[in-house]
């Protein structure tokens, strides 16, 4: 399996179980590796042929930025759903951290792995 992967996306959003941080948007950074087969993009030398990673990172910044979780478990869990679902993807692997979470040094996050249920 072939990995495309985006490292270091920061999206806005409102995030947190405390009420101050239910009124805050503040920054998660998101790191993704996504299951994409690559061998008729590399031979075309085609974007559309490709996983467009430009548009992943649109559709991502979209969702996250209208969200309203309290969890990053739950953030986490509805990105790798929507990209297994819209872009057709085989298996990805999603890292939210949600930096500054336990003081000015400190992220917190999740990694987790799904794959697609055929």
């Amino acid at each position: 399996m072939d990995i495309v992967f985006i490292q270091g996306l920061a999206i806005e959003t409102t995030i947190g179980i405390h009420d101050w941080e239910k009124r805050l948007r503040r920054p998660i950074l998101l790191d993704l590796e996504l299951g994409s087969d690559i061998a008729r993009a590399a031979a075309s030398d085609r974007i559309s042929d490709a996983l467009d990673y430009e548009a992943v990172t649109r559709r991502l910044t979209e969702f996250v930025s209208a969200s309203h979780c309290e969890l990053v478990e739950t953030l986490a869990e509805r990105c790798a759903a929507l990209l297994l679902d819209e872009f057709g993807l085989s298996w990805v692997k999603l890292r939210l951290s949600k930096p500054g979470a336990l003081g000015a040094d400190v992220a917190v996050g999740v990694l987790i792995e799904r794959a697609r249920a055929d």
